[in-house]
């Protein structure tokens, strides 16, 4: 029998390494991996179309670079308070936490209502997915999917902060929620970061 026991605590298959918290920030990262191969793929199809065109117009005489160099930095100071809400709610401050998710969230709000602003007086001008006045329909094309894709996920990450938000106020969000709200940071920082490659591609070089 001890023979028996023995064998059958050596097929015994090993405890996964990974837990819970660790499976929800693994698929994250997996996510966030091909949504980079996402932006990437678009990005790198707007160089080649840019530099194989004869009549691709100069961003900085079409787009607003002041406004959306203003929007950037809306972006980078909510990344800032959503390091800052994870830090409150790691140490159990819920009005901190409530306070910095309230700041991030506003942050991608007033993002959203600049673009919009922008994309509308760009379309009054005659920009277009399909026309172009300025130069190269193309340019128009592939403005408007990598800002509009970049924007959609803008969009979802306010609707995923606001969730975690509603729970803050009613105080259901304790320190056991930190992985979550941990999770939702590493979203954020990645919709920033995305953003600030935009900015420099499509609206600087």
């Amino acid at each position: 029998m001890s023979q028996v026991a023995a064998l059958h605590t050596a097929v015994e298959p090993a405890e996964s390494p990974l837990t819970p918290e660790s499976w929800g920030k693994l698929g994250m990262w997996i996510f966030l991996a091909g949504d980079a191969m996402s932006f990437g793929a678009l990005l790198a199809g707007y160089g080649a179309l840019r530099y194989g065109s004869a009549d691709w117009p100069l961003p900085s005489k079409v787009l607003g670079v002041g406004l959306t160099a203003f929007m950037t930095f809306l972006l980078i100071c909510s990344s800032v308070t959503m390091v800052l809400a994870l830090a409150a709610i790691q140490r159990g401050d819920q009005r901190g936490l409530r306070k910095f998710l309230s700041l991030t969230v506003l942050g991608g709000v007033m993002f959203l209502g600049m673009q919009a602003y922008e994309l509308t007086h760009l379309i009054h001008d005659g920009l277009t997915l399909t026309g172009n006045p300025f130069g190269a329909v193309l340019f128009g094309t592939t403005f408007f999917i990598i800002t509009g894709f970049h924007g959609a996920h803008v969009t979802g990450g306010v609707v995923y902060l606001s969730c975690y938000l509603i729970q803050a106020l009613r105080g259901r969000l304790g320190q056991g929620s930190a992985n979550a709200i941990e999770i939702a940071a590493l979203y954020w920082h990645f919709v920033d970061l995305v953003w600030i490659l935009v900015f420099t591609f499509v609206y600087l070089l």
